[in-house]
């Protein structure tokens, strides 16, 4: 199993839900994050005053899927995700040892 991480533009998550529920993957969870990259931030003026916006707002999308599902998953979130814009975000993925669901103590595969 492996868990993939993305880091997204908050307005892209819809588009990379539906995309993932087409390849048959029902969970996730989502998480307001803040954060920069090469993207920098940028300076607002607020009241007359300019201010330097370090940490723009993202979403970090977690999901659990079968080792044969990863590259799949990974193509559907670059592709629903993806403006061709510096700050579209990363993708990690990292082996999963385990996973139990709670209610029925189900196993590995079975419990995502």
């Amino acid at each position: 199993m492996k868990l993939i991480t993305a880091i997204i533009k908050p307005f892209k998550l819809e588009d990379v839900k539906v995309a993932l529920t087409a390849l048959g993957i029902d969970g996730m969870t989502v998480t307001d994050v803040k954060g920069f990259g090469r993207q920098k931030g940028h300076t607002e003026i607020y009241r007359g005053s300019e201010y330097t916006v370090d940490f723009l707002p993202k979403l970090r999308v977690e999901i659990a899927v079968a080792d044969e599902l990863c590259e799949r998953a990974v193509s559907a979130i670059i592709g629903a995700a993806k403006t061709g814009k510096i700050g579209d975000g990363k993708i990690f993925v990292l082996p999963l040892d385990g996973a139990a669901r709670i209610r029925t103590d189900e196993r590995g595969d079975a419990a995502v």
